[in-house]
C-alpha cells in the first residue's frame, strides 16, 4: 500500500512540475504486450515515460535500469523494486547473460521501458544502438518495438541534478516495429535509430 501510495505521488509530481503529456502518433494506446525504447540522456527518462502511459498499461510495464545505479542505497532500491517493479540488468556482467532478468520479465507478460544506447547521452543526436534490443527482438518476433521520443530531458534533469527542473515535457510514441524475417542484426538496429531520430523532427499539433 505504501509503495502505491509513493508512486502515486511521483507521478503526480512529474506531471504537475513537466506538464508531462505522451501523444500517440502511429500507434495506439494499447494493453498488447510491447517492448517500448527511448532516447536516453537523465536517470529521470524511464520514470516519465512510466508516469505518461495510462494506468492499465502502466501496472503491466517495467522499466530495465543499471543494477549499478539503482543498487547504489536504500532509498534507490525501494524505488526500482517496490515502486516501478524495475528490470535491474548487470552492465559489467560476464560470465552470465544481462539480458536473462529481460527475457524473464517478457516471458511473464511484461512490457518493458529499454534505452538502446545503453547510456546516458548529453548530444542532440542518438548514440548507436547496442545489440541487446535486437537479441530481445529475435527471441520475442511477435512483440511489438515501439518507440518513444522524450523532448526536453536534457532541461529537465540536467548533469549532475538529482531533483528535476520545471520545464514543459513531450512524450511522443511512433508506429510499431517488428524485426524483417533475415534482417541483418546492423540493418535492424540503425532502422530503429533513424525511426526514433525522425520521430524526434516531429512536432506536437
Amino acid at each position: 500500500m505504501f509503495e502505491k501510495i509513493c508512486s502515486h505521488l511521483l507521478i503526480g509530481f512529474a506531471k504537475l512540475l513537466t506538464g508531462l503529456r505522451l501523444i500517440w502518433k502511429g500507434c495506439e494506446p494499447s494493453a498488447k504486450q510491447r517492448i517500448y525504447y527511448a532516447n536516453h540522456s537523465s536517470h529521470a527518462d524511464f520514470v516519465l515515460i512510466w508516469s505518461a502511459l495510462p494506468k492499465l498499461i502502466r501496472e503491466k510495464t517495467r522499466p530495465v535500469a543499471a543494477g549499478d545505479y539503482w543498487s547504489r542505497t536504500a532509498i534507490h532500491r525501494f524505488m526500482i523494486h517496490k515502486m516501478f517493479n524495475g528490470v535491474l540488468v548487470d552492465r559489467n556482467a560476464k560470465k552470465t547473460n544481462p539480458l536473462k532478468p529481460i527475457l524473464e520479465a517478457l516471458k511473464e507478460g511484461y512490457s518493458i521501458i529499454i534505452f538502446p544506447e545503453g547510456t546516458r547521452n548529453r548530444e542532440d543526436t542518438l548514440l548507436s544502438f547496442k545489440a541487446g534490443i535486437y537479441l530481445l527482438a529475435k527471441e520475442n518476433i511477435d512483440i511489438e518495438i515501439v518507440p518513444i521520443w522524450l523532448d526536453n530531458l536534457k532541461r529537465v534533469m540536467p548533469k549532475g541534478h538529482f531533483i528535476p527542473l520545471p520545464f514543459l515535457c513531450t512524450l511522443v510514441a511512433g508506429e510499431a516495429v517488428t524485426l524483417r524475417e533475415n534482417e541483418p542484426k546492423e540493418e535492424f538496429l540503425n532502422r530503429l535509430r533513424d525511426t526514433l531520430m525522425e520521430l524526434g523532427k516531429v512536432k506536437s499539433e
